[in-house]
């Protein structure tokens, strides 16, 4: 069998009705990742005796769950009992979890296959996969482009049909952007609505978990999986509204889609421009009315953002000390051995944002930055509670322009722009999700993202689902 013609529903099925065991499917997986990773390169680790002992002992088991049979891969910054963990980071080199995230937890439980533990940029500290610490992935439209970032490898792992759906996680369009770059959907919860317990945080406010997959309703059964209230994580929140595909496949006649007005004052590409005119039509087409919408402090959202965000980031890498786990290097004292570890372990990027947020946390700076950052925050939130009494779900393009060759940006300031239609969305804790509506001139997909109303990923599902269909 050809793994990459099937979704989700389909493999269910057919496992379920025996006309395909997990190992044939693994098998197909195994033959997709052997034609395609020397090149992709979106696995850190990767067990192929493994993963054919799992669908083994699937093939055993009770065909039941929502993901029986699926070959799922999983960013490695969320942990997998007694399997190496290491965030993209030297500094966890060798680090062996000793439990299972929550939300990993759930896919297993749901019968799915996991495939492996995907690259990304350190610590999630990224917009394109160049800054793990061990390798590049590449984007499996065209290799000489970057996948996006932090979760580049599991965006890739889809793109190339070697899973069939992956996890991610987005602090700041971490899954998002990666899933426009190479052409998937990519679907961030509303923050709380899935939990944080076995990821290894960036900045804990802003941090959460979901799904890549290779169509709408594939996100929306991922996220049926992975949601709920989980008493580990007490940012997590309980709803019982967790049907995410009963509207899928409804009609969207009257549902009001909201255009932000100030996403024009931003250099947009040529060809994302015109997507994002095409799927305006498009969703207009379909019974939606279009409506003008404000988001009057979107241009300050990127600079809170890079005051908040390497602010809980300096407060949560405090950890990583070498004493407890990961890389140690010892010093003739304490101070030495911490100096050491953390010189030796943490990847440029990731010191630069540590620098970053210490310094707008230190004496005489919190009041100037951070609490200045914290009052921005909610100053966005309260434009899109203002932009929603208007409009059901927003419409921006995902990032202003198309991936990027590896290596041709160097400025960090110019790679943080590329998160500037994603970040206020994060800033905000709302759900958003990113579609692929068509390729520019060099054949690159471009993503265009609808945003919902807090806890509405129902509707917002909905809604990508008739646009998706629309754009085929």
């Amino acid at each position: 069998m050809e793994i990459k013609n099937f979704t989700i529903e389909d493999l269910t099925r057919l496992t379920k009705n025996g006309k395909v065991s997990v190992k044939e499917i693994a098998e197909s997986v195994i033959k997709e990742i052997e034609k395609n990773e020397d090149t992709i390169h979106a696995f850190i680790s990767i067990d192929k005796e493994k993963i054919l002992k799992n669908a083994e002992e699937l093939d055993k088991k009770e065909k039941k769950g929502k993901l029986y049979g699926v070959p799922v891969a999983i960013k490695d910054n969320m942990n997998l009992a007694d399997t190496e963990t290491t965030a993209g980071s030297k500094i966890l080199k060798g680090y062996i979890s000793p439990y299972t995230a929550t939300a990993v937890e759930k896919i297993i439980n749901e019968g799915a296959l996991i495939v492996g533990k995907t690259n990304m940029d350190e610590f999630a500290m990224g917009s394109s996969t160049e800054n793990s610490a061990f390798f590049k992935t590449r984007n499996p439209v065209n290799p000489e482009y970057v996948p996006g970032g932090s979760s580049g490898g599991s965006a890739a792992a889809v793109s190339a049909n070697e899973a069939i759906t992956a996890l991610g996680s987005d602090t700041g369009g971490s899954i998002r952007e990666p899933a426009a770059f190479c052409g998937v959907v990519g679907l961030k919860p509303t923050y709380g609505r899935v939990s944080r317990y076995g990821l290894i945080a960036f900045a804990s406010s802003l941090d959460q978990i979901g799904p890549f997959a290779k169509n709408v309703k594939d996100a929306a059964i991922m996220l049926e999986v992975i949601s709920g209230f989980d008493w580990h994580d007490e940012t997590s929140v309980n709803r019982e509204d967790i049907d995410f595909t009963s509207l899928i496949g409804e009609e969207i006649k009257g549902k009001k889609i909201g255009l932000i007005r100030e996403v024009s004052d931003f250099q947009i590409q040529k060809e994302v421009k015109s997507s994002l005119e095409k799927t305006a039509n498009l969703l207009q087409k379909s019974g939606a009315e279009i409506v003008d919408v404000s988001i009057p402090h979107l241009k300050y959202a990127l600079p809170a953002y890079y005051i908040i965000a390497p602010s809980e980031a300096s407060a949560n890498l405090a950890r990583f000390d070498g004493v407890r786990y990961g890389l140690f290097s010892e010093g003739k004292n304490l101070r030495e051995t911490y100096e050491k570890t953390r010189t030796e372990g943490f990847g440029t990027e990731v010191k630069r944002r540590i620098l970053i947020g210490t310094f707008a946390l230190s004496a005489g700076y919190y009041d100037a930055y951070y609490l200045k950052a914290s009052k921005v925050r909610r100053l966005i939130e309260k434009d899109f509670e203002k932009a929603f009494e208007k409009a059901d779900v927003l419409l921006t393009p995902t990032t202003s322009k198309t991936a990027f060759k590896i290596g041709e940006i160097t400025d960090p300031l110019e790679m943080y722009m590329n998160d500037i239609f994603t970040i206020p969305v994060s800033l905000a804790g709302l759900p958003a999700i990113s579609i692929p509506a068509g390729k520019d001139e060099k054949g690159l997909p471009i993503g265009m993202q609808l945003i919902g109303k807090w806890f509405a990923e129902k509707e917002l599902l909905q809604i990508a689902y008739a646009l998706e269909k629309g754009l085929k």
